[in-house]
């Protein structure tokens, strides 16, 4: 084998058996190795789609997939959602081709410090220096990115070490990922708290939000009377009937404050404290009220669900069974397209155990809360913020569960960012209902405009933030990438629009006109 051949081999055999890629001249040997029958390889029209794909992989499967990325440019083309997959702790394994080792030295045009622009969104960075190492390189790669929380791992993969035979591969010890024990000490202390019967709240983050971690939470929570929530954003929680409940702690920060107001705990599960999305005039970053105190009980890298089952032997507590969140039938609205008819729509459409991805900024940001008892379901939110998630993540959770309908909901504006995933889902026949909610703006900017005290916009303010001229045809644009699509304007259309989704395999586009 040659080196690109056997870094496909060991990746596959370490577990990672898709690459989303961009490939460019540097990763021809690579992409003739993809050739591999174990290794799914899938093109994507930007690299931004790539990476996001990857987060969406991760945030279902809970294994790291591969990227295949040109050079330093390609790189930077997809480091907005490898910040996002970070901030998700979704781990991922990127492959960045680079020039040979002999041909660096003459500087030629797509030279960059490819090291300098990975290293502040990865947690790991090799250059690969021989076909001979690459092996151990990949290895450690996959290990790195398959850690609890998730990591990003990058790898640089010069030419010359593609094409070189690579000898016999020589792998590290294996070592089984391992998450760390919870502090015994930490359990007793809120175990004290929470008999306290003071109000409480428990917050919780990443595998906390799932499985049988959130159902001791939900024990915890039925024998205590604390409540239980979530930061705004979640890189995914299982809500819907039958499931634990989680209360959204609000993203603006008067909401915020006013809903912490009445806690004299918080409880930390795998996340920080409640911190503003941005600083404000005369606002604090901090959303607790004063008074509050904060006590960690999970840490980022240990066992959620280990620490739970400790704390409720700590309460005596261990037969307590969880409230679950009851059916509530929504009859489907008619009317108006707004946040409150949108949320119903989908309360009342959404198949069960779907997918919902949501960047919808503006309609969608405070209909989650109408939602709680449709059909259960996954829901997946923006981590870290920079818009142009959705599309793409929805794309590779598709791609993890191909039996399950996944439904994006994203602002027109966002989805400019990443729409090349559409061509992906096309290609792929994936199964994901894209909704864009089109008001042809960036409406969040508007409100956040008053928010930060810059008072009522301009005409030139304005210009930057409307996007009407000239209006985005998304039923054209979801058509010339092999997308069948639909506008609707009413509640009742939009709903029906969502039900026929799911009735024929394949993606679809959603234009909900506001």
């Amino acid at each position: 084998m040659n080196g690109a051949e056997s870094l496909v081999a060991t990746l596959v055999d370490q577990g990672v058996d898709i690459c989303f890629a961009n490939p460019g001249t540097s990763e021809m040997h690579f992409l003739a190795a993809l050739e591999n029958p174990k290794m799914r390889s899938v093109l994507c029209l930007f690299e931004g789609v790539a990476t996001g794909a990857a987060d969406g992989w991760y945030r279902m499967k809970g294994t790291p997939a591969s990227t295949l990325l040109h050079l330093g440019p390609g790189l930077a083309n997809g480091l907005a959602n490898i910040h996002n997959a970070k901030r998700a702790s979704s781990g991922m394994v990127n492959i960045i081709g680079e020039h040979s080792t002999s041909h660096l030295k003459y500087d030629p045009p797509l030279t960059s410090d490819i090291e300098g622009l990975a290293r502040p969104l990865s947690h790991w960075v090799r250059r690969a220096d021989s076909a001979n190492a690459i092996a151990w390189d990949a290895a450690q790669a996959v290990a790195r990115a398959s850690e609890h929380p998730g990591q990003i791992a990058t790898l640089i993969l010069p030419g010359d070490t593609s094409w070189q035979e690579a000898g016999t591969p020589v792998l590290p010890k294996p070592a089984a990922p391992r998450r760390k024990l919870p502090d015994a000490a930490r359990i007793a202390h809120v175990a004290r708290v929470l008999r306290s019967g003071e109000p409480a709240l428990i917050i919780l983050a990443n595998t906390a939000t799932r499985g049988m971690a959130l159902q001791r939470a939900g024990q915890i929570a039925a024998a205590t009377g604390a409540r239980l929530g979530s930061q705004f954003f979640t890189a995914r929680i299982e809500r819907g009937a039958g499931r634990v409940p989680i209360e959204r702690i609000p993203y603006a920060v008067p909401q915020a404050q006013a809903f912490l107001q009445g806690f004299k705990h918080l409880i930390t599960v795998e996340t920080r404290e409640p911190v503003a999305f941005f600083a404000y005039p005369d606002r604090p970053s901090l959303l607790k009220a004063e008074g509050t105190a904060v006590h960690p009980l999970v840490e980022a890298d240990e066992d959620s669900e280990l620490a739970f089952d400790m704390l409720l032997e700590a309460l005596g507590a261990t037969g307590t069974e969880a409230l679950l969140q009851p059916r509530l039938e929504t009859s489907v609205p008619s009317g108006a397209l707004n946040p409150t008819s949108v949320a119903h729509a989908l309360a009342a459409a959404l198949p069960e155990h779907c997918i919902l991805v949501d960047e919808s900024l503006t309609t969608g940001r405070e209909s989650m809360g109408l939602t709680m008892g449709a059909r259960p379901h996954d829901l997946i939110n923006n981590m870290g913020g920079s818009i142009g998630y959705a599309t793409p993540v929805a794309t590779g959770a598709a791609l993890a569960c191909p039996e399950r309908r996944v439904f994006c909901m994203v602002g027109d504006g966002s989805a400019m960012y990443t729409i090349q995933s559409l061509w992906t889902q096309a290609r792929e026949g994936l199964n994901v209902t894209t909704i864009i909610f089109a008001n042809n703006s960036y409406a969040i900017l508007k409100a956040e405009y008053a928010n930060m005290g810059a008072g009522t916009p301009g005409a030139r303010a304005l210009s930057m933030i409307d996007i009407d001229r000239p209006r985005i045809d998304w039923l054209a644009m979801a058509k010339s990438m092999g997308v069948p699509a639909v506008a609707v304007e009413t509640a009742e259309s939009f709903y029906q629009a969502m039900v026929n989704s799911t009735r024929e395999p394949g993606p679809c586009l959603i234009e909900v006109r506001l």
